[in-house]
């Protein structure tokens, strides 16, 4: 099951219950790994998140009765969520839990453990952490699949600044600069050549 990311069209309501859910599956019949998914909340409110979630998941993995976060990164934890034709009981746990991760049970199929994007990533980095949990060939724990993907956001907003100066330089930036600053440049603009007659 993939849920895309959209570009949003102008809407009145922007709740999160009105916007698409942005959420991504690993593929049906992979090898089980640390992650299931990753789910990109617009909010760290679960009591308005949940509900959209387990619409998604009830169908497909039987109905969630239990989910789990650590408290990191979640301002308030509600105890009980109502969400269509049930409730979703919410637990904590601080060090058993990486605080990147989602936890989710059902009764009567199992357990997953969803990546947890961050609301406010920007939409190429999410896109990543979208792709990358959900690769069948994946390892890396949630927190790891966030500092992953901070690395290379590091690493792209390093080469922009470097090729910015490679670019600076090629259209003659540092050395305009020295040869401006150097004692024979600064004689020749001190002293400029008068016009000759008949020039």
């Amino acid at each position: 099951m993939t849920a895309t990311i959209l570009n949003l069209p102008a809407v009145e309501d922007r709740t999160s219950s009105s916007l698409p859910l942005r959420l991504m599956l690993a593929p049906a019949g992979t090898a089980p790994a640390l992650i299931d998914g990753a789910w990109w909340p617009r909010s760290r409110d679960l009591t308005a998140e949940l509900p959209a979630l387990t619409a998604v998941l009830d169908p497909l993995w039987g109905r969630i009765t239990r989910v789990t976060v650590n408290p990191t990164f979640w301002p308030v934890i509600p105890r009980k969520v109502p969400v269509a034709g049930h409730v979703v009981h919410v637990g904590w746990f601080t060090a058993e839990q990486d605080p990147h991760k989602l936890l989710l049970l059902s009764y009567t199929s199992g357990r997953w453990d969803l990546l947890v994007i961050p609301p406010e990533t920007s939409s190429a980095t999410g896109a990543r952490l979208m792709a990358t949990a959900t690769d069948p060939s994946r390892s890396l724990t949630a927190s790891g699949l966030i500092q992953e993907a901070e690395f290379f956001r590091t690493a792209a907003e390093n080469d922009w600044d470097s090729n910015r100066e490679m670019v600076w330089d090629s259209e003659g930036g540092h050395e305009a600069r020295r040869v401006s600053s150097s004692p024979a440049a600064q004689a020749v603009s001190a002293h400029p050549m008068e016009p000759t007659e008949g020039m």
